[in-house]
């Protein structure tokens, strides 16, 4: 498929409203239920080319509305032109670099579909493959997958993909850092060429502009901020400390009211910091590779619901969770490279919020950390402290208060865990490695990774939770793969601040 260079390319906001773009009064009156009226930039500006099927090429920084961009489109095309179901043939694609964000898309997607009549399915690896093939099976019009898991299914024909009208690519550039382009190669190429074809991405960098060349037709380029751009809401602090500080000043930061996540290089210096936080009476779990799905799922779900303030991860959180209402993100250990920077930096002041950033730097950092900020063109406030600092108490402001151990343990232990220190003066984790998976004609673990392996674990490994709430307002968070849950009476807690 010959594709043509990008024809136009918008940065002009417009003030229509959902119905004025043309999206159908049964979605803009579940919008509407849940505070959503106001069309994002990036939706304004790509809406009125994706609903007239225009092959459509969106920039647009993580949190910046992208998710109801694509979603409105696909499914009110899907509902103007009805058709028969047919086993194993769906009609739309979304594909997504990890399981979570897959998840969070058919969260947002399954309200809107079931008003619409249609059915949806989400498809990733690293649980059962049955549900998914059932849900394949009887009949959908819309599925949301990562790729490996995805291919898997084509290969033993429970996914044939020859009656695709639509194909989404989020969050690309993601999926080319991850070293997914060449599964997403196979994927499209079974696609039929005059699909309408949908990408969405913060960079063209990293192969990213070949897919735009190989497989969009005479595109539409709406680029609506840069990688680079700074959300004015969101403000920038490097706390120069000595290195057996950095737990005291974490405990300080993490024991303030609201939600705040904590980034760390590696999977074991997440599982030991979480649990020493824990063992420090802070509600926190972890989020990394090592855990195993069902892990991850209750620990992603616990920080969503509210039951534990504190998340600590690796750069698998960097991209794709949301979760509303996270006041503080906290880089314990500096990431390696400026766009990591910039992703884990994006999980807070989202969706018009504001929010703090906190780079934590020892001496023998300060260069690493200078180079970091210079690349991700930010500005930030350093100023070297030691625990109990007033600084401490405005950056995380608000009365400190510590969990009751019992509360706790559900979460990460048993309540003698979390008084009895285990090896290095922390407490033993509830979460549990994965466990070998068993043989299958589709591997549970096969789906969304890397050739060479190393990006499957990180690819494939973020917790299949369903979107965040605040306000005390418990959500389901279910990893199950089948083709949906809820309904659309919980639109209005799938929507809020999740257009993105």
């Amino acid at each position: 498929m010959s594709a043509a260079t990008s024809v136009a390319t918008s940065a002009v906001v417009s003030t229509a409203t959902f119905a004025e773009l043309g999206v159908p009064e049964v979605l803009t009156g579940l919008l509407r239920a849940s505070g959503i009226t106001v069309p994002f930039p990036i939706q304004a500006a790509t809406l009125p080319d994706s609903m007239a099927g225009r092959d459509v090429l969106g920039r647009g920084r993580t949190g910046s509305g992208k998710t109801l961009g694509f979603l409105l489109p696909v499914l009110t095309r899907l509902a103007a032109t009805p058709r028969k179901r047919r086993p194993n043939r769906p009609r739309a694609l979304i594909l997504a670099p990890t399981r979570e964000l897959a998840t969070q898309i058919h969260d947002a997607a399954k309200p809107l579909a079931d008003a619409l009549g249609l059915r949806t399915a989400v498809v990733f690896g690293g649980v059962s493959a049955r549900p998914q093939i059932s849900a394949l099976r009887s009949g959908i019009d819309l599925v949301i997958a990562c790729p490996g898991r995805l291919l898997d299914h084509v290969g033993a024909g429970h996914a044939i993909l020859d009656a695709i009208e639509i194909t989404v690519l989020d969050e690309a550039d993601h999926m080319a850092d991850l070293g997914f382009l060449p599964m997403v190669k196979r994927i499209l190429d079974a696609t039929p060429a005059g699909g309408q074809r949908l990408l969405f991405s913060a960079t063209l960098d990293n192969g990213i502009d070949q897919l735009v060349r190989r497989y969009l037709s005479n595109p539409v380029t709406h680029a609506v901020d840069s990688q680079h751009s700074e959300i004015p809401d969101m403000t920038h602090h490097v706390l120069h400390i000595d290195a057996e500080h950095r737990l005291p000043i974490l405990i300080e930061l993490a024991t303030a009211p609201g939600r705040t996540i904590v980034f760390t290089r590696t999977k074991h210096g997440a599982r030991k910091l979480a649990r020493q936080l824990a063992a420090a009476r802070v509600p926190a779990v972890e989020l990394h590779g090592n855990l195993a799905q069902n892990a991850r799922t209750r620990n992603l779900a616990a920080f969503s619901q509210g039951q534990a303030t504190t998340l600590v991860a690796t750069d698998i959180a960097a991209r794709g969770i949301h979760v509303d209402d996270v006041s503080l993100v906290v880089h314990a250990d500096p990431p390696v490279e400026h766009k990591a920077y910039l992703h884990r930096s994006g999980r807070t002041a989202r969706a018009g919020n504001s929010g703090t950033v906190i780079t934590l730097m020892t001496d023998a950092q300060v260069g690493e950390v200078r180079d970091l900020t210079r690349k991700a063109r930010i500005t930030a406030t350093t100023t070297r402290l030691a625990p109990g600092d007033p600084l401490i108490g405005t950056l995380a402001p608000g009365e400190r208060s510590l969990a009751d151990p019992a509360r706790i343990a559900t979460l990460t232990g048993s309540a003698a865990d979390l008084t009895r220190p285990g090896p290095a003066g922390i407490v033993p984790s509830a979460g549990k490695p994965a466990q070998r998976r068993r043989r299958g004609s589709v591997r549970s673990g096969s789906g969304d990774g890397h050739a060479a392996g190393a990006a499957r674990k990180s690819a494939d490994s973020v917790a299949a939770a369903g979107s965040a709430r605040s306000g005390g307002k418990p959500v389901r968070a279910s990893g199950a793969p089948s083709a949906g849950s809820g309904g659309a009476a919980k639109a209005s807690q799938r929507f809020r601040g999740r257009a993105r």
